[in-house]
């Protein structure tokens, strides 16, 4: 598990990018994504495509740490491909224009999570939201949903490899089978990681209940996020992508 690097699991690093506040990297990611949805030519995608590789050197997360992060993507990405090759009219085109969306937008919320830590995220979440709790809306209980979401990815992976490798103990190797086999022992594990993962949700749900927790509001914290020069510099910045990104 220690060599698989996961969408959800973060990776410390002093980039630019780690240091920015989380409230900016969620409005980047998210004005990428608007943005994302509007191209249309392969001038726009070349600059958006600039823009994410640029990011990601900006993180230093390795490129071969990104790679296996996005790699689980890559069957979805392959049969959406396929699908467009074999069924719309559009044809090849088409199909790398999506193929190629999905790759930019993954790859920037990859990048989000690679480079900031599930509370921080949270935290700003709750920030940005918290307008909409005057109309009754538990912005606290959904930011800490998202960063449980988040933070059981790798858990549930931890666990997976636990099963594996306790089925190897036991003489069976998973890894050795061959075609559908390989998929039906594979299935076989669902419902063990399913009932273990309900395990630890109860335990986690006892465990916020033992401290008090209640729905979060009014709770304080004790690193109040605030914006630097920084993080204006890089709102500037991708302003200017987006906007150059919307004429191409």
């Amino acid at each position: 598990m220690a060599d698989n690097v996961l969408w959800g699991q973060y990776i410390a690093s002093d980039s630019v990018v780690h240091r920015l506040d989380p409230r900016t990297k969620l409005l980047s990611v998210l004005a990428f994504t608007f943005c994302c949805l509007f191209l249309t030519t392969w001038g726009g995608y070349a600059v958006a495509t600039v823009l994410a590789g640029g990011q990601l050197l900006l993180s230093r997360v390795p490129f071969r740490t990104f790679g296996r992060a996005i790699k689980p993507v890559l069957l979805i990405v392959s049969f959406t491909l396929l699908y467009h090759l074999l069924v719309t009219r559009e044809g090849i085109e088409s199909g790398v224009f999506v193929v190629w969306r999905i790759l930019l937008l993954v790859s920037l919320a990859s990048l989000l999570t690679l480079t900031t830590k599930p509370l921080e995220l949270a935290k700003g979440l709750e920030q940005l939201l918290k307008p909409l709790s005057a109309w009754g809306v538990p912005v606290e209980a959904m930011a800490l949903t998202v960063m449980l979401a988040i933070r059981f990815i790798p858990t549930i992976s931890e666990e997976l490899d636990r099963m594996i490798l306790a089925q190897q103990a036991r003489g069976f190797d998973i890894k050795s089978a061959r075609g559908h086999r390989q998929g039906l022992a594979y299935l076989s594990l669902v419902v063990p990681l399913l009932i273990t993962t309900i395990q630890r949700a109860e335990q986690l749900a006892m465990t916020i209940d033992a401290r008090a927790y209640g729905n979060g509001k009014g709770r304080t914290s004790y690193r109040v996020l605030t914006f630097s020069r920084t993080d204006y510099a890089a709102g500037g910045l991708l302003l200017a992508c987006i906007l150059l990104i919307l004429y191409l």
